[in-house]
C-alpha cells in the first residue's frame, strides 16, 4: 500500500520528537524517512528501552546521507518546511505521495538543501506554519503533525 505522505526528517536530534513523529506516521499511513547523521540510537533495542512499543507499526526508512536519500527516493513532489519561509502550508496543494521535508531541531535545514529544493521544485515549494513574531518556531513533532493533518484535510477534498 502506498503511503499517504512521506515525512522526511533531515538530521533529527531529539529522540522524543522522532518517536512522536513516528506515531503520527503510523496513525496516518505515512512513511517516515530519517536521514543520518542523527543525534540518537534508533536500534530495536534502543526503541524498546525508550518504550516505543508501537515502533514496529512505523514504516520507517533510514538513509545514510542527504545524497543517499535523494538518489534512492528521487521525489517527484517535495515540500520544504522552514520557520523562515513565508508561504503558509494551507496555500500549497498537498497531494498523496508528496514528500514533506523537515530539518533538525536546532539548525533546521542547511542552505544547500534550501537551494537544491528551490532549483528542483521552485520557490513556492518552501512552506511554513505561521507563528507570532515573538515565538521562534513550533516544536518539530508539533509542526509535522499539523502539516500531515492539513494534508489529510486537503486529500479528503
Amino acid at each position: 500500500m502506498s503511503p499517504l505522505f512521506h515525512i522526511v526528517l533531515l538530521e533529527p536530534e531529539i529522540p522524543n520528537n522522532t518517536g512522536n513523529i513516528g506515531r503520527t506516521a503510523a496513525a496516518t499511513g505515512c512513511r517516515l524517512h530519517v536521514i543520518h547523521p542523527i543525534g540518537f540510537d534508533m536500534s530495536e533495542k534502543a526503541c524498546r528501552r525508550a518504550g516505543l512499543d508501537y515502533w514496529h507499526q512505523v514504516d520507517c526508512h533510514e538513509h545514510t546521507s542527504w545524497q543517499a536519500f535523494v538518489d534512492q527516493e528521487a521525489p517527484e513532489r517535495l515540500w520544504l518546511f522552514s520557520a523562515h519561509a513565508t508561504r503558509p502550508v494551507w496555500d500549497a496543494d498537498l497531494q498523496p505521495g508528496d514528500y514533506l521535508l523537515f530539518g533538525g531541531e536546532s539548525q533546521g535545514l542547511r542552505s544547500e538543501v534550501h537551494q537544491w529544493a528551490e532549483q528542483r521544485y521552485g520557490k513556492d515549494s518552501r512552506l511554513t506554519l505561521p507563528v507570532r513574531p515573538e515565538v521562534r518556531s513550533l516544536n518539530l513533532a508539533t509542526a509535522v503533525c499539523a502539516v500531515v493533518y492539513e494534508g489529510l484535510r486537503q486529500a479528503r477534498g
